[in-house]
């Protein structure tokens, strides 16, 4: 099969393609990876692509906890402060880094992976997604075309995504969009500054700085409607964060926007990431929306190349795109508390954010890394009326016993974990006792009921016990799987 874009996203799904014994040829029309910052920060959720990736450890390596979120006023005071630390799904809830060192790790890992090869500079031109899906590239430095078939095509080539346009795609507006300009920076010493990520929260100049890696820093403005780049004071904007002697590495005007596409799937060409969706900066989710569509994605294609019905497929963009449309949205509300607004707006900015600190269970939940639960569908046996269901959300992944992590015990297929409750038969997969992991987290989180897990962790039915009696929800359909 053919994965178009070798982004993070690209290559991470041809990685977890790969790793299920499909052959993945990825392509990339440049001749090389991109040298310079974009995305900077991934959350728990996300580190678990990773790991079913192979990479994790080796991600974790080049990258750094963050501290959490300081929200401060225009005058650099500080309104509210939200911390992160250990998640649930045994990384660090948030963790900052440079995608040129993310993407070198993914492609170290694509190098050594038998069933996986990379070919740059050359571009998709036309795309034919009925039945065997045929594909004309052409060399970029040739001008010379070519047909290639596959099973499947991936489209995960970015915003401007020219596999979203071949199947007759369109992004549509959740939110206006804006002008910032991204700034990346590179320290001599270390500077005294708090290391999680400020939010600047004013309507004059709302601003946002962060260290991202090593000596690395990254500061973001928001323009004015018809100001020009040129015209800004960047010494004086940098140095409200004692930034202003550092070396820019790179000064960039960015359009954010608030979108997602409207269709996500012709036959067997699908797209993933920026290519299906984008998102303003403000719940750092961009990079994160990208890896859990290869994640959710991968299981289901190498189930459907194995012989399962293709309408399997069709729940790519049912379970994906109500969650990216969550998420971005979230991100237009959040921008719009924290930079809308004159004075007034400030004013009750200031309010509202004195409240949430001052309720324990709002401020832990702003805090949190957990993202909305997929809807109920053909592979999320969600029950009506079931508040605090854990169906549609990750399973969480705590401390078990000897050098494993959690994930890695289930196996990369269909698991059932349970806390000593009865197993219902017509479950798939192998069954897992928590209280033999030496996890006592796990067994709590459990409170006795017995977990159907997808490949990609995602808990799809419950076991449970209601008046004396056992109830389970109907496993996903067999053909399906």
């Amino acid at each position: 099969m053919v994965v178009v874009g070798a982004g993070p996203v690209g290559v991470t799904a041809a990685l977890l393609l790969a790793r299920r014994g499909i052959d993945v040829l990825v392509l990339d029309r440049h001749a090389e990876a991109h040298p310079l910052p974009r995305a900077v920060h991934l959350d728990d959720e996300s580190l678990r692509v990773l790991q079913a990736a192979g990479v994790a450890d080796a991600f974790a390596a080049v990258s750094r906890p963050m501290a959490g979120l300081r929200l401060l006023d225009g005058g650099g005071r500080t309104l509210a402060e939200f911390p992160r630390g250990a998640g649930d799904h045994g990384w660090p809830q948030g963790s900052m880094f440079s995608q040129p060192d993310l993407e070198q790790v993914l492609r170290d890992a694509l190098a050594a992976e038998p069933r996986a090869r990379l070919r740059g500079g050359v571009e998709v031109v036309r795309l034919d997604g009925a039945g065997p899906v045929r594909l004309t590239v052409r060399d970029r430095d040739t001008g010379a075309e070519e047909q290639l078939v596959a099973d499947a095509v991936l489209g995960c080539d970015g915003a401007r995504s020219t596999v979203r346009g071949q199947i007759g795609a369109r992004m549509r507006d959740l939110g206006p969009g804006e002008r910032w300009l991204v700034v990346d920076l590179v320290a001599d010493t270390p500077l005294p500054v708090w290391p999680g990520v400020q939010q600047v929260c004013d309507a004059v100049r709302p601003a946002t700085f962060m260290p991202v890696a090593g000596a690395r820093y990254r500061a973001e403005f928001r323009l004015r409607e018809h100001e020009a780049v040129a015209d800004l004071d960047l010494d004086g904007l940098l140095g409200r964060f004692g930034a202003a002697g550092c070396t820019v590495v790179r000064s960039a005007e960015y359009r954010y926007a608030a979108q997602v596409a409207d269709r996500w799937r012709q036959g067997r060409v699908l797209l993933n990431g920026d290519a299906a969706h984008l998102t303003p900066p403000f719940i750092g989710q961009g990079l994160g929306l990208g890896l859990r569509d290869a994640h959710q994605l991968a299981w289901k294609l190498a189930a459907v190349l194995d012989g399962a019905d293709d309408a399997l497929l069709d729940t790519h963009q049912a379970e994906r795109a109500p969650h990216a449309r969550s998420l971005v949205r979230l991100a237009v509300l959040l921008g719009r508390l924290m930079t809308g607004g004159g004075n007034r707006a400030a004013l009750v900015r200031r309010g509202v954010l004195t409240g949430v600190r001052r309720v324990p269970r709002l401020a832990a939940f702003t805090a949190s890394s957990r993202t909305p639960p997929l809807r109920p569908g053909p592979q999320v046996r969600r029950p009506r009326f079931a508040p605090g269901s854990p169906v549609g959300s990750l399973l969480p992944q705590p401390p078990v016993e000897g050098p494993q992590r959690l994930d890695d015990v289930l196996g990369p297929d269909w698991a059932v974990v349970t806390a000593g409750g009865p197993v219902p038969p017509s479950w798939p997969g192998r069954v897992v006792r928590a209280d033999e992991l030496g996890s006592p987290e796990l067994v709590r989180w459990l409170r006795g009921r017995s977990v159907l897990v997808r490949p990609d962790r995602i808990v799809a039915a419950v076991a449970r016990r209601q008046r004396g009696w056992w109830r389970w929800d109907r496993p996903p359909n067999v053909s399906s799987r």
